[in-house]
């Protein structure tokens, strides 16, 4: 019951603040259709519980599932086992992610279906997959995530000397959505659980920097696909 509690408010407050900034702006300045609205202030209903449930599930099903899932496969003793299933869940995770869909469909409108939004949903998934993967080689092999991060917006940098510019921004929308709220509880959970197994007490510092690496993988996939399509 707590839990709940701490849930409504915390949705509270966060839709809160742009509820009110709209609110007086209808009063004050823009002066909107009375049905538009009232559409918004039902839109912020439906979406206030939305969150309160999907929040609810995130705390009991996505996070300890996630955080048992890492702490099983390093006991499995295969090293490449956690860095398939690594590899898989972040590719998962990635294509159910609501954000990554909304960026998608807006490039599929704009560019009015040369780049279809399967095509990016998959390409953004793909390079989410690769660097979780590479996040949990990091875990196993003790990388510090300096080398990876530089390296990769090292590769970010080259790539976007020669992709059609069109596509630079694209591709680091693309890196921000994937920070979501299905993806992130996920991966996170998954990496603190690989890294409390192998780890021990450096867990909280081998499991965290996941989701940024996990943000520069989409990065580079869009800027490779911006290569191939330029």
């Amino acid at each position: 019951m707590q839990n709940i509690k701490d849930t409504v408010k915390e949705v509270v407050y966060a839709i809160m603040p742009l509820s009110l900034v709209v609110i007086i702006l209808q009063l004050t300045i823009i002066g909107m259709p009375t049905e538009l609205f009232i559409q918004f202030l039902i839109g912020v209903l439906m979406v206030s519980v939305g969150l309160i449930l999907f929040l609810l599930g995130v705390h009991i099903g996505l996070l300890p599932v996630g955080e048992m899932i890492g702490a099983a496969l390093p006991k499995m003793g295969k090293a490449w086992l956690v860095v398939f299933f690594g590899f898989l869940l972040g590719f998962v995770a990635t294509v159910a992610e609501p954000d990554v869909r909304v960026l998608a469909l807006q490039v599929d409108l704009v560019s009015e279906g040369i780049i279809s939004s399967n095509l990016l949903i998959y390409t953004v998934a793909l390079g989410v997959a690769v660097f979780v993967g590479l996040a949990m080689l990091r875990i196993i092999l003790k990388i510090p995530i300096t080398y990876l991060l530089v390296g990769g917006y090292g590769v970010v940098f080259i790539l976007a000397a020669f992709t059609p510019a069109h596509f630079v921004p694209i591709s680091f929308d693309a890196g921000g959505v994937t920070t979501g709220p299905m993806t992130v509880p996920f991966i996170l959970a998954l990496g603190v659980g690989v890294a409390s197994v192998l780890r021990g007490k450096s867990a909280s510092t081998d499991g965290f920097g996941l989701v940024a690496l996990a943000s520069i993988g989409p990065i580079i996939a869009v800027l490779v696909l911006g290569v191939v399509y330029g």
